[in-house]
């Protein structure tokens, strides 16, 4: 099984935590250049545009095509990609000046050109839930010559680089000439490029023979990029037994997710298979409608936030304790964003306190509609826990269990649900993860005592001084319950013995990774 080294000194914990090097051994040769590979992947993409939403899928898939200017390395470290460099930033914090790559070739042949990322950036700030929260920061954003990208804040903004780094809702750089509000062409820089999609069957991505790849040595979503394969095959498979049996069989090169119970049959299946493990992967939680409907109440969110049991949905959603973690800290202990505050209002699972703050809260027997998906098997047995949790409490309870394509659809509307399940990873920039503390994502929380804890928050610099900044943060999340952060898990996927040079990460990624011959 693949485990991921632990990292020191700074953000020693996340960094163990996050997946991005490449699993301890020897040197080996570099992995062969041809072949497609088959990619089993939890579920139809609900579309190809990385921008409008924050899904991960969609991430996975199109940061093969499209690149941002900075990334991450395998220490989550800031790292340009189609930057030059790291940016040049003014005393006063306010300015950033950006060089670019030159050279660097288009999917249609052309060279990049600051136009394409000026254009790409504003369609990411009118667009994206991240992009917007992050062009409320922004003061102005101009091209400087060809080759050169100034960003001027309107005040100290700490999360910036971090936010532009991200894969999931990513700010993508993209050819001018293809922008629109709903793409149909697909022009990045990547070193795949699009070449066809089949709702329900595959998303197909060849190889971009014009690729320009940096030099530095390969390090997590840094570095050096080749496109090994002639063929990257994003195959929908929803059911996660169907995605073991496929892993098992030899008839996917590479398992997305699988559910952590299959662990004894994919490690029992010989040197043809190979588990992996990714540890502390990321954190499921739990988002509240706070706009419309029975949860729109603070005080109903903080009984239903009673009656929850963290530690029940958790070991229904992973079973082996191997794979979860019930702790209320958002960040792990080691980082500078370790936090206790909260802590006594998690994992209460107090039916009887629960029923009684209802009812002082007006609660009239409207039922709570909690929405998941079956394609992430957890959500859906922690959502099965938590309507039972609720039930006890004296709470109507109304599960809604739909694809995920359809619940990324339907939690854009504020009067289909109450509650929905997702995750996400764990990241070393709290901003990053969930967009809720951003702007305009589901949920849509937008509060005073929010606005006033992550002003302070994001204006802060030093990370010695951020850390206290996030406790009031998280202090505000437990108050006000806009979601709950149920816990840590580790990921199970896995990958044929015949998929070369793959490097376990959040968003998996295929640069660099070959087939056997």
């Amino acid at each position: 099984m693949q485990f991921l080294p632990t990292r020191r000194p700074f953000l020693a914990a996340l960094a163990a935590a996050a997946c991005l090097a490449t699993v301890p051994g020897g040197a080996q040769a570099a992995p062969a250049k041809g072949g497609a590979a088959n990619l089993a992947m939890i579920a139809e993409p609900q579309g190809l545009d990385p921008m409008v939403t924050t899904a991960d899928l969609v991430g996975t898939i199109m940061q093969h095509v499209y690149e941002p200017l900075f990334t991450f390395d395998a220490n989550w470290n800031i790292a340009p990609m189609l930057a030059e460099s790291l940016p040049t930033v003014s005393k006063d914090g306010l300015t950033y000046s950006i060089a670019l790559r030159k050279g660097v070739k288009l999917h249609n042949g052309r060279d990049l050109t600051s136009d394409d990322v000026v254009a790409s950036l504003q369609r990411w700030m009118e667009l994206s839930p991240r992009g917007k929260s992050v062009g409320k920061e922004i003061a102005s954003l101009t091209a400087k010559g060809p080759n050169a990208v100034e960003i001027k804040l309107k005040n100290i903004y700490a999360p910036l680089l971090a936010q532009l780094a991200l894969p999931s809702g990513m700010a993508a750089i993209m050819a001018k000439e293809s922008i629109a509000p709903q793409l149909k062409d697909f022009i990045g820089t990547g070193p795949y490029k699009f070449k066809e999609r089949r709702p329900d069957q595959y998303t197909v991505l060849v190889r971009h023979d014009g690729y320009s790849a940096r030099k530095e040595p390969a390090s997590g979503y840094a570095g050096k990029r080749e496109a090994l394969l002639d063929e990257l095959r994003f195959v929908p498979v929803p059911n996660a037994n169907t995605r073991v049996e496929g892993s098992l069989s030899g008839q996917f090169h590479y398992a997305d997710l699988l559910p952590v119970e299959a662990i004894g049959r994919v490690e029992k299946a010989g040197a043809g298979v190979v588990p992996i493990m990714t540890k502390n992967f990321g954190f499921p939680y739990i988002v509240f409608n706070t706009k419309e409907g029975v949860l729109a109440s603070q005080a109903l969110r903080r009984a239903v936030q009673t009656a929850t049991g963290s530690g029940e949905m958790l070991a229904a959603g992973f079973g082996d304790n191997r794979f979860f973690v019930v702790e209320s800290n958002f960040f792990p202990k080691g980082t500078p964003y370790y936090s206790s505050a909260g802590e006594k209002q998690y994992n209460e699972r107090n039916p009887q306190a629960a029923k009684e703050a209802a009812a002082k809260a007006g609660y009239n027997g409207q039922p709570v509609r909690i929405m998941a998906s079956r394609q992430y098997e957890f959500h859906y047995n922690m959502a099965l826990v938590m309507a039972e949790q609720l039930k006890k409490a004296g709470f109507k309870t109304e599960l809604q269990v739909v694809d995920w394509a359809t619940l990324v659809q339907r939690r854009n509307d504020a009067k289909l649900w109450d509650v929905y399940f997702t995750h996400s990873g764990l990241f070393p920039e709290p901003m990053l993860s969930p967009p809720q503390l951003g702007d305009g994502a589901p949920g849509w929380w937008d509060t005073p005592a929010k606005k006033e804890a992550l002003s302070a928050f994001n204006q802060e610099a030093n990370i010695a001084k951020r850390g206290p900044l996030w406790t009031k943060v998280q202090q505000v999340v437990y108050d006000e319950v806009p979601f709950i952060e149920v816990g840590k898990f580790n990921s199970l996927s896995a990958r044929s013995a015949k998929l070369e040079g793959y490097t376990p990460a959040i968003w998996p990624f295929f640069w660099n990774t070959g087939l056997a011959k």
